[in-house]
């Protein structure tokens, strides 16, 4: 993590209940302002934990994948009753299916931007001190599939700019000078990739992970902060499930386009806002208290 972030020294319980309600409320709900809400907020959090910059350069993957997902959906879906005008296959092109197309590409936004926040706070060793014992075999594999990109990346960087010093370079030589480079470069990463995979399983082994009665060291403790967070999260989940189950949180855009609207729905739309907006808002009170803090 590149910023200081006050909600990632949480329990990682309560780390693991807040992405998995956004997550699952944000691939569940349809309405236009919940998608906004969830992609919002979290690029709020993503811009709190990595920076301005990173999540700049995120932006030159995730707006030209929004455009290519809201293109594709009228393309093929054409339920609507407002035609605007006629593809050359003789397929209608409908105004409901563009919203519709736009409403899956923001929510296919605000999911990987949840992710990059979710692989950002819950490390390996979180999942692992979680789920290790419930499921050990799979918490393990889990958590080096979580780290496996991040020190692919790295690992990349390394074994390019080693192969650049030898004179191998990518970017230089005849296309099938760099396609030979390109192969060995991959190919010393999958070594190195099983190579890995079989050292740590092996260290693990060798440790009796997953063996019955094996304790382990935690430096995670529940204290009271994460208690009241813990009821906070569970109440504002529990308020909006009542929301979904009642449909005040319904949308639709087939055949015509229309959804739950009001003051009741309003009250699950700033519930669901406070949701999303927890990690935020509790950096905000530590910068708050540190700050009064210094002033005295």
């Amino acid at each position: 993590m590149d910023h200081r972030d006050t909600f990632s020294g949480c329990h990682p319980a309560v780390n693991f209940l807040y992405f998995a309600l956004v997550l699952v409320f944000t691939m569940v709900f349809l309405h236009p302002v919940s998608l906004v809400l969830s992609l919002g907020t979290a690029l709020l959090y993503l811009v709190a934990l990595k920076g301005t910059s990173t999540v700049k350069q995120g932006m030159k993957f995730l707006i030209p994948m929004m455009l290519m997902a809201a293109i594709l959906n009228p393309a093929f879906n054409h339920e609507g009753v407002t035609i605007l005008t006629y593809l050359p296959s003789g397929n209608p092109l409908t105004l409901e299916s563009i919203l519709r197309g736009l409403a899956g590409a923001v929510m296919l936004a605000a999911v990987i931007t949840w992710f990059q926040c979710y692989s950002a706070v819950m490390t390996s060793d979180k999942f692992v001190y979680l789920f290790g014992r419930v499921i050990p075999a799979l918490s393990l594999v889990l958590s080096m599939t979580l780290r496996f990109i991040p020190k692919f990346r790295a690992q990349l960087g390394v074994v390019t700019q080693a192969q650049r010093c030898l004179g191998r370079d990518v970017s230089q030589g005849s296309v099938a000078q760099r396609v030979r480079t390109g192969i060995t470069i991959l190919s010393i990463l999958i070594t190195w990739s099983l190579e890995n995979a079989i050292e740590t399983a092996d260290s693990m082994k060798g440790r009796g992970y997953g063996l019955p009665g094996r304790t382990a060291f935690s430096i995670y403790r529940f204290d009271k902060r994460d208690r009241a967070l813990l009821i906070w999260l569970l109440t504002l989940g529990g308020y909006i499930l009542v929301g979904w189950l009642t449909g005040n949180l319904a949308w639709h855009y087939a055949p015509v386009i229309g959804g739950a609207m009001g003051i009741l729905p309003l009250t699950f739309q700033l519930a669901y806002l406070a949701l999303c907006l927890t990690p935020v808002l509790l950096n905000r009170k530590e910068d708050q208290a540190w700050n009064a803090m210094q002033s005295e």
